[in-house]
């Protein structure tokens, strides 16, 4: 698999003077097209900032991050909006979709601002709404379907534009075990299926056990990384539980 994300001694700092925090401390490691890598850690423990830094909605203090060997560090705002419209999709806990649209509206939306042509959008959102099983609420609106229906159109409209990785913050958070469980699917569909990159922060080994390979974070820092490879869901998890059992914890919901 291809490089995609590069990150080179990344470290942000909060605050000034005296009151000084930092969040990420010169971490480094790579993310390749096709994984789907988890992120990992305790409150505080840095992983939301990481994901801020690395989609580009808050800068480094210090480091590089590349972006298929771009160094995105170094993007002024109209080239890092254009980065975002044109390279990120992002899957959030709280759905973010607008109730005043249908879920297809929702889903077409961004191509419907970039003036797509009307054929090629209708074409686009049926494929994808049939990929995940959202067909039969096109024309529902969001507050008449489930927290799982909603979550599969975010994602629906995470991959309309076909983005180089989706970056979905605590994804679940919002979501009942059945419902998060059918979304982690999707995820894994996407990832299989439609070779979509993902990287997911979560606090939540459940929902971790789902990804090929987990970073953890503590104060800032990459104490830890498992890889997957031939382990059952069941035995991955197993093993995630090791790992946060050994560093403190910072775990929950892992029926």
């Amino acid at each position: 698999m291809e490089r995609l994300i590069y990150v080179d001694k990344a470290t942000k700092y909060y605050g000034n003077n005296g009151n000084v925090t930092k969040a990420l401390s010169e971490i480094e490691f790579e993310i390749s097209e096709g994984e789907f890598t988890g992120i990992m850690g305790a409150s505080g423990s840095g992983k939301s900032t990481l994901l801020a830094v690395l989609s580009t909605i808050d800068r480094l203090t210090s480091g590089h991050i590349y972006f298929e060997d771009e160094d995105i560090t170094q993007l002024n705002e109209e080239q890092l909006a254009d980065f975002r419209e044109k390279k990120l999709g992002f899957v959030f806990q709280d759905f973010n979709l607008l109730d005043t649209l249908t879920i297809e509206e929702n889903i077409s939306l961004a191509m419907t601002l970039q003036n797509k042509d009307h054929t090629f959008i209708q074409e686009r959102v049926q494929k994808i709404m049939a990929q995940l099983n959202i067909t039969d609420i096109r024309n529902k609106f969001p507050y008449e379907v489930s927290g799982g229906q909603k979550q599969r159109c975010a994602c629906a409209r995470a991959i309309i534009n076909q983005p180089k990785i989706i970056m979905a913050d605590e994804p679940t958070g919002a979501l009942d075990s059945k419902s998060a469980e059918l979304l982690l699917n999707t995820f894994v569909t996407m990832n299989k299926e439609m070779k979509t990159t993902l990287l997911m922060v979560t606090h939540d080994a459940f929902s971790a056990s789902y990804c090929n390979r987990i970073l953890f974070l503590k104060d800032g820092e990459i104490f830890n990384e498992l890889i997957r490879g031939n382990k059952s869901r069941r035995e991955f998890l197993n093993t995630i539980l090791d790992v946060l059992s050994i560093n403190g914890g910072g775990l929950t919901n892992v029926e």
